[in-house]
């Protein structure tokens, strides 16, 4: 207990990360603009205190105290620990006496006498109207800098959108064996949800379905490396045994990825390899269940591996499996953003209620019942992370 009160204690505040995040150079102007705000203490104390005599210099060092008060009040709860707060609440008990100390001690070192009320009411209601308007300046020059870099914030994130667009279209594929669809809705974030299907010079269709850790432009621009690494990857997979093509892709994808992303980020993915034959392989690396709706049972079953993700630790081998499948057969695969929405209770939509849906609308066409899935989930909660699905029917 005590480890984590010191830890809280040590860390900022998370409610002001937005000037954390503000670079000191656009910064400063909202700084000053705080500055000139409060310097206005000093003239009010004049006024209402000293009914308008206090020395004009004992005037302005108030003033900067001040706003160099408020500015601290910024740093200290955007920029530094929690424990730094305390110690500023523990000064604004004191604050009264250190400015009417600061006052006094001015006048004395530089022997100042007291103005005439009337010039020195006069000087204060002048200087309380001069620094409001110089403080509402910097205010509108911050808030308009703030909107142009919102605004170029904005268009960045709409054209990262129109490139995931661009990268992650609907997919539709059919084979003589199998009718392939896989659909990505992106949350309101850049995020790094992929999936693809392509045919092998053979005959045969890879399909997968990927999911890149994190939001942003750099999961976006990672999901667009590992997509176009997979399909260079692939270039020789119809010269490769089938059951052996998808443990070599990710062998390969966990040997690159590494050196073109940060460390802390990987991937998931769930890969078929589907054969002009019939024949289903697949392979797993951290992703959620693979299931299989059997159309001549009328029921589920749902395929787990417990294998490290890619672009995390070295892995000596992935492994690829065989799957059994029939005429009428479903393959579905969602990614988490399916799988974990929430409801107000916390209570996340899951894999059971997955299959329920795919049960009901099994023998619906495979884009129908995407639409069915992703309107039942956002029907349980809020969308927070990509959404996607890909399905695979056996014919």
């Amino acid at each position: 207990m005590a480890r984590k009160v010191k830890a809280w204690l040590l860390e900022p505040s998370t409610r002001w990360e937005h000037f954390r995040a503000v670079p000191l150079r656009r910064l400063w102007v909202l700084l000053v603009a705080v500055f000139l705000l409060f310097s206005v203490i000093g003239f009010y104390v004049d006024l209402v205190i000293a009914r308008g005599r206090a020395p004009y210099v004992s005037i302005f060092a108030v003033a900067a105290f001040s706003g160099m008060n408020a500015i601290l009040w910024i740093v200290v709860l955007a920029r530094l620990s929690r424990i730094f707060l305390f110690a500023l609440l523990v000064l604004q008990l004191f604050i009264g006496q250190i400015s009417a100390a600061m006052a006094n001690w001015v006048a004395n070192s530089f022997n100042l006498r007291e103005v005439p009320a009337d010039s020195g009411i006069n000087f204060a209601a002048t200087g309380i109207l001069g620094v409001v308007i110089l403080s509402y300046v910097f205010f509108v020059v911050y808030i308009r800098r703030e909107g142009q870099e919102t605004f170029r914030l904005a268009n960045e994130l709409a054209l990262a959108h129109g490139i995931q667009k661009t990268l992650v279209p609907p997919v539709t594929l059919r084979m003589a064996r199998f009718e392939v669809y896989g659909i990505s809705c992106p949350s309101e974030q850049v995020g790094g949800d992929l999936v693809d299907a392509l045919m092998l010079p053979g005959g045969d269709a890879i399909a997968y379905l990927a999911d890149i850790a994190g939001h942003g432009l750099q999961a976006g621009i990672l999901m667009g490396m590992l997509k176009t690494a997979a399909r260079t990857a692939l270039l020789d997979a119809g010269e490769r045994e089938p059951q052996q093509t998808l443990p070599v892709l990710l062998d390969r994808l966990n040997t690159v990825l590494p050196a073109v992303k940060e460390a802390h980020m990987y991937a998931t993915f769930t890969g078929l390899r589907l054969g002009a034959d019939g024949r289903v392989f697949y392979a797993l690396a951290a992703s959620p269940p693979l299931l299989q709706w059997h159309a001549e049972g009328q029921g589920l079953s749902n395929m787990e591996q417990a294998q490290f993700p890619l672009g995390l630790l070295p892995v000596p081998r992935f492994e690829g499996h065989a799957l059994q499948t029939a005429p009428g057969d479903l393959l579905v695969v969602a990614t988490d953003g399916i799988l974990e929405v929430a409801d107000k209770g916390g209570e996340e939509w899951g894999v059971e209620r997955l299959k329920d849906v795919i049960a009901e609308n099994a023998a619906d066409p495979l884009e129908m019942l995407a639409e069915r899935i992703l309107a039942a989930a956002r029907g349980f909660g809020v969308q927070f992370d990509d959404q996607t699905i890909l399905l695979v029917r056996c014919l």
